[in-house]
Order: C-alpha cells, then structure tokens, then sequence
C-alpha cells in the first residue's frame, strides 16, 4: 500500500533561525555538509552554517526564515538574507532525508522567492557546491542563471552560483 500526504496540509511558517523547530533540518544540513565535502573547501563544511548571524536572516535585517510543515512538523525550509536593496540570496535550503524526491525544495524556493518579492526585491542569487548536483538541477530547472562556465567539470569551477531576475521595479 502505498501512503500519499496530503500536501494540502503542509503549510509555510516565518520563524526565526534560531526557533527550535529549525534544529533538526540544520543539524541535518550541518551533517550532509560534512558528509559531502569533508575539508574540501579548507575547513568543515558546516562553517558555512556559522559563517552568517542568524539576525541576518530575520525581516528586520532584510531577510526571512522559512520552514515547510506538514502536520506541525518540520520537512523543509530556507531563508534569504540582504545582499542590497535589490537582491535577497537564498540560503539553507534544505529538506528532510525522509521527504526528499516530493518537489518540496522546489516548493521552499518558490515561497521564498514569492516573499523576497513581496519585500520589494527584484533579484535572487544564491550559491551551491560543487558536489551537489541534486541542487545545481533544482536551480536550473526553476528559472536560474548560471554565474560560471557550465562546460567545466563541477570541481573546477568549485562554488556554482546563479542568479534570477524576480520581474518588477522597486
């Protein structure tokens, strides 16, 4: 028997980066960091999840936090911080290891994008590693322009990152 979940149920939740229900799927980002690339960029992966404040990532700051629930649970989420009065990047975009394969990356990035241009932002850049390709064809498939030479192998060219125009004027 095969269980379908009710999507209609999932429902987005603003949080701060900080709220408790943001613990598991960034300890599970953290983990698949490391796990991924080890001390390929010359530290631990997981630095990247400590390299920005999370005020960065709060609507004081310019930015937000998104999770994904279904049933009150956690199963996805991201954010974006300021980059400047046009542009929001995208970060921690993450799903669940138990709900992956359903759409809900795409699902995060399209809230986000939809509440970076309710903020009055006009561009989204975001960037991605070079091991993971799961995330270079999300990116792709939904819209984004790539900032690097997409004929190099994925090592050579190291941080993928891209870009997308959000349409309007501020």
């Amino acid at each position: 028997m095969v269980t379908v979940a009710n999507v209609d149920a999932d429902e987005f939740r603003y949080v701060q980066a900080t709220d408790e229900l943001a613990g598991p799927l960034l300890a599970e980002l953290e983990l698949e960091y490391d796990t991924r690339y080890g001390d390929f960029f010359g530290e631990r992966a997981s630095t990247e999840l400590s390299r920005y404040p999370a005020e960065l990532f709060s609507a004081s700051h310019g930015g937000a936090f998104v999770l994904l629930l279904r049933g009150g649970v956690p199963i996805a989420g991201g954010a974006f911080k300021r980059v400047d009065d046009e542009t929001a990047e995208l970060k921690r975009i993450w799903t669940s290891s138990a709900h992956r394969r359903q759409g809900l990356a795409r699902r995060v990035v399209e809230e986000l994008e939809a509440e970076a241009a309710r903020r009055g932002y006009t561009r989204v850049y975001l960037t991605t590693g070079p091991r993971q390709p799961e995330a270079k064809a999300l990116y792709l498939a939904a819209g984004y322009s790539p900032l690097f030479d997409t004929t190099l192998p994925a090592e050579e060219v190291g941080i993928h990152p891209f870009e997308k125009d959000l349409g309007g004027e501020r």
